[in-house]
């Protein structure tokens, strides 16, 4: 870590020891240069309190509010308590680095040497979001210095909203999930299953068709589906009771490729609504880095690249989703990983995050030069103030000359 390496404060929607996805990847990373402080959005509890914990070379804050407070109050009290944590921890002109808008309710204040908003997912389609959700990111993007999109569905919706918006699809830790074309230890849990097994790991929320899955193992009671991953926003009453379906739960980042090397075919269910219209999985590359056929619904973000490129089956419906597996049973293994493997190459985490700190070190001088770029705006000449309606709309037209030139 160098004397010059701002602090980071990531504020996330996701807790960091919830399913390892794309903050925990890029801060992880970032850690190895910079004090990264990860800022969990607050939960109810009987006081006030910010609970700190050391974990994977990174600080997580983790802001606890009394229940009995109100959504207003309980604002102001992370506010103050995360700045005197910031105060005491000799944190100045951080990077504030955004992966959810609710966080400007409580960080409005900080002064940032830069402002990061990494669009990971259109949070506001989620079940449940707040209605205040779209105002909040509006605002936020309006702060940012830059945009990072997850995926080029969402690069090509938030493009035209900002600037400086760039492109940085999933990436994957190659030699992580690479373990599982290898001889691996078969997790107890699933090694008393039956083959063929066809595998998925992730949340399971709304996002999963279960409709779909639950037609599909009822058309072929002679393959078993391993689901690996927490429930979220969904009951266990929701989940189809097949006997060939088997619920795994919540497993750990570095227990992934060990279940991953048991199953013959890698799946992604996802139903087509609006909370996958954007989406962009982290586990369509770390399936094929694990070795696995894929097959998915038809997300944009699937279809391009991979479908695209031969290397992920494409299916719709049940019907198609079963074609496509007995397919992928029987594809040609070494020419998937030989195609697979070309494109990989292009998408580690280390060059993803080497990228955009390269960006965001650049902000001071855009800013710069921004500030330079207003200061040449010519002053206006004196005007006659005929009547005060004329000089009310000279003052509009150059607030609006100003704004348009930053």
């Amino acid at each position: 870590m160098t004397q010059s390496a701002p602090d980071i404060l990531c504020l996330s929607h996701l807790p960091w020891d919830f399913v390892y996805q794309r903050p925990n990847h890029l801060m992880a990373r970032a850690a190895r240069g910079h004090r990264v402080f990860f800022v969990q959005e607050p939960y109810r509890g009987p006081k006030l309190q910010l609970e700190v914990e050391r974990i994977d070379g990174l600080t997580v804050v983790r802001p606890g509010v009394p229940t009995s407070a109100s959504p207003q109050a309980a604002e102001e009290m992370v506010r103050r308590e995360l700045d005197c944590f910031l105060e005491a921890n000799g944190i100045r002109d951080p990077w504030l680095w955004y992966y959810t808008p609710m966080a400007l309710r409580w960080t409005s204040n900080v002064r940032a040497s830069a402002v990061i908003y990494d669009c990971m997912d259109e949070l506001s389609s989620f079940k449940f979001a707040p209605t205040e959700l779209r105002e909040l990111e509006r605002e936020l993007i309006e702060r940012a210095d830059v945009v990072f999109t997850g995926g080029r569905s969402l690069y090509e919706a938030k493009r035209a909203r900002h600037r400086s918006t760039y492109l940085f699809p999933s990436s994957v830790d190659g030699g992580h999930f690479g373990q599982a074309r290898g001889k691996v230890v078969e997790p107890a849990d699933q090694a008393c299953i039956g083959g063929p097994r066809i595998g998925y790991y992730g949340v399971i929320d709304e996002r999963i068709d279960l409709e779909l899955l639950a037609a599909v193992a009822q058309r072929r009671p002679d393959w078993n589906f391993v689901m690996v991953g927490p429930l979220a926003k969904i009951a266990d009453d929701d989940l189809p009771k097949n006997d060939n379906i088997h619920w795994l739960g919540l497993k750990s980042y570095d227990e992934l490729p060990a279940y991953l090397a048991g199953w013959d075919v890698a799946i992604m269910p996802f139903a087509l609504n609006e909370s996958t219209r954007y989406i962009s999985p982290t586990k369509t590359p770390e399936y094929l880095a694990g070795g696995r056929p894929v097959v998915s619904t038809p997300i944009t973000d699937v279809v391009r690249p991979y479908g695209d490129q031969g290397l992920v089956h494409i299916a719709a419906d049940a019907g198609e989703f079963v074609a496509a597996i007995d397919e992928a049973l029987e594809c040609d293994r070494a020419d998937l990983l030989r195609r697979a493997d070309a494109l990989l190459a292009t998408q580690s985490w280390d060059a993803t995050w080497a990228a955009m700190e390269s960006l965001v070190r650049d902000v001071p001088a855009r800013r710069n030069a921004v500030t330079t770029r207003e200061r040449a705006i010519p002053a206006l000449p004196t005007l006659r103030r005929r009547t005060p309606v004329a000089s009310t709309s000279t003052s509009l037209a150059l607030s609006t000359a100003r704004t348009r030139a930053r």
